[in-house]
């Protein structure tokens, strides 16, 4: 399992050119320790004291001794202690090691992948209709927000653009990529169009447009189009200004997210911090979900630009052709059910990105 985990480091006690050797002090019983912190606290949410810990079956030292350790393990950056007379609670280091070395992922049964499989829409195998079925299923799943990037329109051509009419002077106009993807808009033009134009239209649209690339179609070429149009310029035009927008629409990359509520209704996140986070989510997000960053990426408080503080985000890539095709994630408190979510998160991005990869190959057949 490929993670890469970024956090704020203000909490770090030891600079980054010396986590190899801040690691190799924790003998197997400080990361048992550690663990049994972390999936205490992810559980309660409450400071864990060295009697819990020495409770547990696999740990066989006595509370003096489980002190020592935790005390050290707070002097190397892993843990802190909120109140002097409580136990102790994870850092952000401490859930970094956690997620990297010590947490015990679930393996999902064949009921879990079941239960997985039943939310996907796999009657529309789209990136889009598949990604937004996951994150609302990972919204329900987790209790959580989940968040998506979906960037596979970016890579596609048109197939088709079809003008329909609706109504006096109101027509729809529709685009369909090579990756299933559908959009469709209004027009309201001063006159209505004959049969003629029609059929003009929607054969322009072929000769010109089917192939093209989404990214190359903007405003220079819709000029070109209009200029090349002759006698029907004048009519036509507002249409395809209209085919402009429906492109400039798949290339906006836009950032979605699910469970607002789920977020606004726990209490140990803050509420101005996640009403400002939605606010401003397109521009928070759009940097954190880079081709750079690894296939799932782990960020805690204020990574990045990420500004709900106390909280994290976990989000995995989807990819078709080899590149990535949208990002989906959750975001939740940081005390998150990691060893349980992550397994969610990957299931579902590896399903989306095998469905989409079949469903390219039944286009190409």
């Amino acid at each position: 399992m490929l993670i890469q985990v970024l956090t704020h480091g203000t909490d770090e006690c030891f600079p980054r050119q010396n986590a190899k050797e801040v690691i190799e002090l924790l003998d197997d019983r400080k990361r048992r320790i550690l663990a049994a912190v972390v999936d205490s606290y992810i559980v309660t949410g409450e400071p864990v004291g060295s009697k819990a810990i020495a409770a547990l079956p696999d740990i066989r030292v006595s509370p003096a001794t489980i002190r020592n350790d935790m005390a050290m393990l707070e002097q190397l950056g892993y843990l802190e202690q909120p109140h002097t007379s409580a136990g102790r609670i994870p850092t952000y280091s401490g859930y970094r090691l956690y997620i990297d070395e010590l947490m015990n992922a679930k393996t999902l049964s064949d009921e879990d992948k079941r239960l997985l499989d039943s939310y996907l829409d796999v009657d529309v195998p789209t990136a889009d209709a598949l990604i937004e079925s996951a994150s609302k299923a990972l919204a329900e799943l987790t209790n959580c927000a989940t968040v998506v990037k979906n960037v596979a329109p970016k890579f596609s051509v048109i197939t088709k653009v079809e003008v329909i009419p609706t109504g006096r002077r109101m027509y729809v106009l529709l685009m369909v990529t090579s990756s299933g993807n559908i959009k469709n808009k209004v027009c309201r033009l001063e006159f209505d169009l004959t049969n003629e134009q029609m059929e003009f239209f929607s054969k322009y649209m072929a000769e010109n447009l089917q192939g093209v690339s989404i990214d190359e179609l903007d405003e220079n070429t819709i000029e070109q189009l209009v200029a090349a149009m002759g006698t029907y310029m004048v009519t036509l035009a507002p249409l395809l200004q209209g085919v402009c927008e429906l492109a400039e629409g798949f290339r906006e990359n836009e950032i979605r997210v699910e469970g607002e509520k789920n977020l606004l209704a726990r209490q140990d996140i803050n509420t101005e911090q996640i009403v400002r986070f939605f606010e401003n989510k397109n521009e928070v997000v759009k940097n954190m979900l880079d081709d750079s960053f690894g296939d799932l990426q782990v960020l805690f408080g204020e990574d990045g630009g990420f500004i709900i503080e106390n909280s994290s985000m976990i989000v995995s890539k989807i990819k078709k052709d080899g590149r990535t095709a949208g990002s989906l994630g959750v975001i939740g408190p940081m005390r998150l059910d990691y060893a349980k979510v992550i397994p969610y998160i990957e299931y579902l991005t590896d399903r989306i990105t095998n469905l989409i990869s079949d469903n390219n190959e039944d286009d190409e057949k």
